[in-house]
């Protein structure tokens, strides 16, 4: 297959190296940063320097592809779906925005390819796992998702480092939050909803971020008493959040808050993901809990160093490729990841990343 991978940052880099390895993807990178593409073309893998916000480069540069795979920015996920559709291309992206997920849905329709958004972590895996432990029951009261991308030695007061996109990060910091309430679809506010919790001993907080549920609002309207997600970080990043966002009223000038934080936070490849997903209801007439819970450690042997974020996000979207060229999800039109089912992703070459990772036995 042959494959436009557009972006060559980390994730976009982790993506080619698995791709191309696989020996079955024929893959050109595509990006403007001369630099990066020169790290990948010297491993072997076709790289081409294009201006990938100026659309109609991008459209001659996917002529006589077959599939776009989107590891850029999120606010470049709209124009990039109707690149890949004017150029016949079928189309995968990492996007956790809300409304870019829903203008790629209207793309879709009557498309003879297909689309399929959110493809990481969260949207991506987390959304897979709450759906396959929620068919289990037979009447669903709560789904509670729980995400978090974590720094495994924090040292600042936010007890953060960067270990993915700045513009991803705020953006769901600042945008409302799907959930359902009592049955009903509701509107939350971003970093309210703060709750606690333990895990292998380790103390952590979770608030409303905007995003992470992806479509199972509506798959699951009308079927589910409560559904939410949240994002995790170590106890007092909300309220310092709150602080920058809200007291000093930098959700309306975001363009300094990014700044601020990639000159003063430093990136790192020590990172911890943890998933944490809980669903409650009725089996065979009894009120039942099932958890699911996984951490994944940066792995840091080896030439290619990566991170947590870079092997979940990667891995994520890798399989949902991998799991459309073999004919195991529809071939056209607009797809959910809830329609990949969990022991396909996990036998999966590329979402066996999740498989290796170790599985935590108690909840606190």
């Amino acid at each position: 297959m042959k494959v436009a991978l557009l972006g060559a940052g980390h994730i976009g880099q982790t993506i080619a190296r698995l791709l191309h390895g696989s020996g079955d993807y024929q893959v050109t990178v595509m990006d403007r940063n001369a630099q990066a593409l020169a790290l990948l073309a010297k491993e072997g893998i076709g790289t081409q320097q294009v201006d990938t916000e100026h659309q109609p480069a991008l459209a001659a540069a996917l002529r006589g592809q077959q599939t776009v795979v989107n590891a850029l920015p999120y606010h470049l996920a709209i124009p990039a779906a109707h690149m890949a559709l004017e150029a016949g291309c079928h189309y995968f992206d990492l996007t956790e925005d809300v409304a870019a997920t829903k203008e790629i849905k209207r793309i879709a329709e009557g498309a003879k390819t297909a689309f399929m958004p959110q493809c990481g972590l969260a949207p991506g895996f987390i959304g897979i796992v709450a759906h396959h432990l929620a068919k289990r029951f037979d009447e669903l009261h709560d789904v509670k998702m729980r995400v978090g991308a974590l720094p495994a030695f924090p040292t600042n007061a936010l007890k953060y480092n960067l270990t993915w996109s700045v513009d991803g990060l705020i953006n769901e910091y600042c945008h409302p939050c799907e959930a359902i309430h009592d049955g009903a679809p509701i509107s939350a506010l971003p970093l309210e909803g703060l709750e606690h919790f333990s895990l292998d001993g380790v103390e952590y907080e979770a608030f409303n971020t905007s995003g992470g549920l992806g479509t199972l609002c509506e798959t699951w309207s009308g079927q589910v008493r409560n559904l939410d997600y949240k994002t995790v970080r170590y106890p007092g990043h909300r309220d310092l959040m709150m602080l920058l966002l809200d007291d000093l009223q930098l959700k309306n000038d975001q363009e300094t808050l990014k700044n601020i934080m990639r000159r003063s936070m430093p990136a790192t490849m020590q990172d911890v993901v943890l998933v944490f997903v809980t669903v409650s209801g009725m089996k065979n007439g009894t009120l039942m809990q099932e958890v699911f819970a996984r951490k994944i450690f940066a792995q840091r042997e080896g030439e290619q160093p990566l991170s947590a974020i870079q092997i979940t996000t990667a891995a994520g979207i890798c399989a949902a490729v991998d799991l459309f060229r073999e004919g195991r999800l529809p071939q056209r039109g607009f797809i959910r990841q809830e329609e990949v089912a969990l022991p396909d992703f996990l036998a999966n070459r590329f979402g066996q990343a999740y498989q290796q990772s170790r599985q935590v036995e108690s909840i606190g």
